[in-house]
């Protein structure tokens, strides 16, 4: 349904942003303050991530607890690196939560994928740009591996942020919908302590 509504979002979208533009300019002529380069640039960012957000659609079930199995993964096998390599305490603690954390939400997701009709079973095998991530980060040690887990963290806590609350808004399936919107939170709540400590390294 989001994708074939697709050209008239893009459209409806592009429409609107002329007219915003548009009166925008003639404020910004009245006012004496025009500045077209950075008008220009902000209307091609702003297209561009409506554009994405339009043609992006929501994972099938199946896609959802392959991915969300994949994230979980990835997040205990980190942690565990972490809880051996790094030199942050912050960061010591943060692994050890992951560990718990992720655990859990791979036992809903499992649970809950189990009750649908037929049945599903999801796929944790990291993909072979996780792996990478893995092996990138064990051939680190001290400040090194801290600021490479934290940075890697940030940026797997958004994607697996982004995958729930667009699930939980959009899933085709009742049961792993709810699921998306309990897990949600808690990793918004991750994502928060983890840009906290990285700022800190």
């Amino acid at each position: 349904m989001r994708t074939s509504i697709t050209a008239i979002v893009v459209a409806s979208g592009l429409a609107l942003m002329g007219c915003a533009k548009s009166e925008q300019a003639a404020s910004s002529i009245q006012n004496g303050t025009v500045n077209f380069a950075d008008d220009a640039g902000n209307a091609v960012s702003n297209t561009a991530d409506h554009i994405a957000d339009a043609v992006t659609p929501t994972p099938t079930a199946q896609e959802f607890i392959d991915k969300a199995a994949k994230s979980d993964a990835f997040e205990i096998a980190s942690a565990k690196l972490a809880k051996d390599k790094a030199a942050s305490a912050d960061l010591k603690a943060f692994a050890t939560m992951m560990i718990a954390d992720h655990t859990g939400s791979t036992a809903k997701i499992k649970a809950a994928a189990a009750e649908t009709k037929p049945a599903l079973t999801p796929d944790p095998a990291l993909t072979a740009a996780q792996q990478g991530e893995i092996a990138k980060l064990d051939k680190l040690s001290g400040a090194d591996f801290d600021k490479e887990y934290a940075a890697q963290q940030v940026s797997a806590h958004e994607t697996a942020l982004s995958l729930m609350k667009d699930f939980a808004e959009h899933g085709e399936v009742t049961t792993l919908k709810t699921v998306a919107g309990e897990i949600a939170p808690k990793v918004d709540t991750h994502l928060t302590k983890i840009k906290a400590i990285k700022d800190k390294l």
